[in-house]
């Protein structure tokens, strides 16, 4: 299906075929399932459908004409109960509420997709949109498992290799607070600005120009080359400008953990992230599968094989954890059974056809946990 096309404000747009809509009884998760699916069965053969385009994102869920041009249906995310895909008929629907509704009555929205792959990309952005969603909401439950250690205390002026004597100046190549403070082209300034103000803290070039330039604009008043301490303000000029750099970099760090992917993926790389539930920690997307439609799952390293994968399923008894097994030939296979597949995704699309040796089979479906049930005036 190749790459989704994403505009400036994180929009993807893709084509389909308006079925229509049906009213969804108000019954328990599963149950409404059922009734999906012998709702999907049974208008699969209407012929009155309307092309339309579809533009997905984190806000939510908008249906145009087939041009653009008039916006038919709109849907806040926060109105979206939940997203399914039907491939074998290559049906996509997702269960909402319409705006302002007193009585929150659920319908469910059905589209025609124009073959089982581009129903199962539909699904797949809705999908993905919940889990960004939910990141942003809860970015507490971000993963940061990706993200490098942040420093545990803030930094003496000591420990970032600030020198007590001129040969100790001499001594080092390179400022180890170089690129904390202002660039070359800056400390080309600072060193103009030395001459008029020598309060001001000297940047380091080389060896023998700080000991030249310590000497010559008498920084070092008792002697070029006796210990030095810094007058209280330079400490308090550099310690203001280090913490101002750490914090900086505690800001990029976080942007780092919060940031968003974007639903711009291929096709692969959208299915991975979906099944990963990617950002999300990994104990918190189990605690969010224990609460999603029975046969959903999240591919994730195994907890006591962390070199391995494993395939966490909600079934009619709970979450059950299986180990995906890596045969000498390169294949893969759920742990104590024995059918075999070339990758991943053959194994999951296997299972959510057929359901073999599992208690049921993989289901596609994934509910919006930041649902809203009742209206809120915003």
């Amino acid at each position: 299906m190749g790459e989704a096309p994403v505009r400036e404000d994180g929009t993807v747009t893709r084509s389909a075929e308006y079925v229509g809509s049906f009213p969804v009884d108000d019954r328990c998760l599963d149950d409404q399932m059922e009734q999906l699916h012998t709702q999907l069965k049974s208008i699969k053969t209407f012929k009155r459908r309307r092309p339309v385009s579809l533009k997905f994102s984190i806000k939510g869920v908008k249906m145009y004409n087939e041009d653009e041009t008039t916006l038919l249906m709109a849907h806040a995310l926060r109105r979206v109960s939940l997203s399914t895909a039907w491939p074998v008929d290559a049906q996509f629907a997702f269960v909402s509420h319409n705006p302002g509704s007193t009585d929150a009555q659920l319908y469910c929205h059905v589209f025609q997709a124009r073959h089982s792959r581009a129903a199962q990309f539909l699904n797949l952005l809705l999908c993905r949109c919940f889990q960004l969603c939910y990141l942003g909401k809860h970015p507490e439950d971000a993963q940061l498992d990706s993200v490098g250690s942040m420093p545990r205390r803030n930094p003496s002026l000591l420990n970032h290799g600030f020198p007590l004597s001129v040969s100790a100046l001499v001594s080092f190549r390179r400022a180890p607070f170089q690129g904390l403070l202002p660039g070359t082209k800056k400390v080309q300034k600072s060193f103009d600005d030395l001459h008029s103000s020598p309060d001001e803290v000297f940047p380091t070039s080389s060896p023998s120009l700080v000991r030249k330039k310590a000497i010559r604009t008498k920084a070092l008043r008792s002697g070029a080359y006796r210990s030095f301490t810094f007058t209280p303000l330079k400490q308090r000029s550099v310690q203001e400008r280090l913490s101002a750099s750490q914090a900086e970099g505690k800001d990029k760090a976080l942007a780092r953990r919060s940031r968003t992917p974007s639903l711009a993926e291929t096709e692969e790389a959208l299915a991975q992230a979906v099944w990963c539930w990617a950002g999300i920690a990994t104990d918190c997307s189990c605690s969010l599968l224990a609460d999603d439609v029975l046969g959903s799952y999240l591919l994730c390293p195994h907890p006591k094989k962390p070199k391995s994968g494993s395939l966490i399923i909600r079934f009619p008894c709970g979450l059950i954890t299986h180990l995906i097994e890596n045969t000498c030939t390169g294949k893969f296979l759920l742990e104590t059974y024995k059918t075999e597949f070339s990758s991943i995704a053959e194994l999951i699309e296997h299972y959510t056809e057929t359901r073999g040796e599992l208690p049921c089979l993989l289901n596609c479906a994934r509910v919006n946990h930041c649902y809203e049930w009742e209206e809120s005036r915003r």
